[in-house]
């Protein structure tokens, strides 16, 4: 597999369109099927890749959205390692704002994502040839079932990309905390193991499955084997199901009370930095509801 020395930086990405309440609409940028673009196989630009760590307008999760029937959580999670198909931001973006407040660069190693917190660093590989780039992932899409990641024009050359192709995705822990710490404003670079041993805990009873009407909802794969073995590390915390859905293998902590998902809500929250979803019969409700 090829190694990238260094890690770039990117100032700029795609934009996603979103409605008043912030969350993306099937409006946007290839909901349709459309906003792919093909690669004419050519000289590679001179990237100006200054700032991979750089701060954003703004740190950006967002709650959970629906476009045209599918449901997506955004989730913060240092530990997405997921292969499907990634496509190419269409070139006529250039210049537009991102999900984020970046602005979208064609020159640039930047990507999107559905569900990844804005920005993210992590490494995409071409599965077809091992060619790997570092990207910033800064907005929101494709909303197209078929792909999980967008990358702009000069990343997708970069590993050999034409057109769709298989690829590997990877959060990249350490530069994924720093550059939130750089966009929230925080004067200290911590590393994955200095943000584990600093906070304290919160410890959840093990839940035995008992019936009860809530699910705690913790990520969405495309890829079974990501998911199933999320869903391994997460059973301290309760009885943790993978239940597939269209496409999609969801990680859930199933038959919850109210009193059970409010504690494991707050321990995902606070030990594994995630933004859980909660469901009540099935239906979604706010997770701070209870």
């Amino acid at each position: 597999m090829k190694k990238i020395v260094s890690l770039a930086v990117l100032t700029a990405l795609v934009a996603a369109c979103t409605n008043p309440s912030g969350q993306p609409s099937g409006s946007d940028y290839g909901s349709d099927g459309f906003g792919e673009e093909v690669l004419v196989t050519g000289e590679d630009q001179t990237l100006n890749n200054t700032y991979l760590l750089a701060a954003a307008p703004k740190y950006y999760i967002g709650s959970a959205y629906k476009v045209e029937d599918v449901q997506y959580i955004p989730v913060e999670d240092l530990t997405y390692n997921q292969t499907g198909i990634a496509g190419i931001i269409p070139s006529e973006l250039n210049g537009s704002k991102t999900s984020n407040g970046e602005t979208f660069d064609i020159n640039q190693m930047v990507a999107t994502s559905k569900t990844l917190p804005l920005p993210t660093i992590a490494r995409v590989t071409n599965l077809d040839n091992g060619s790997s780039v570092i990207v910033r992932v800064n907005n929101r899409g494709p909303f197209v079932n078929t792909r999980i990641m967008d990358l702009s024009p000069a990343a997708a050359r970069k590993i050999g990309m034409t057109g769709q192709s298989k690829v590997q995705v990877q959060v990249l822990p350490e530069q994924t905390i720093a550059v939130k710490n750089a966009t929230l404003g925080a004067t200290t670079t911590y590393s994955v193991t200095e943000t584990v041993t600093t906070t304290t805990p919160v410890t959840v009873e093990p839940v035995a499955t008992s019936g009860g009407e809530y699910s705690v909802q913790l990520a969405a794969f495309y890829a079974e084997d990501s998911a199933d073995a999320l869903a391994a590390r997460m059973r301290t915390y309760g009885d943790a199901t993978v239940v597939k859905e269209g496409d999609m293998y969801k990680v859930r902590i199933v038959g919850l009370d109210a009193a059970k998902a409010r504690s494991v809500i707050d321990a995902l929250r606070s030990n594994e930095g995630m933004a859980p979803g909660l469901l009540k019969n099935g239906r979604w409700v706010n997770a701070d509801s209870i």
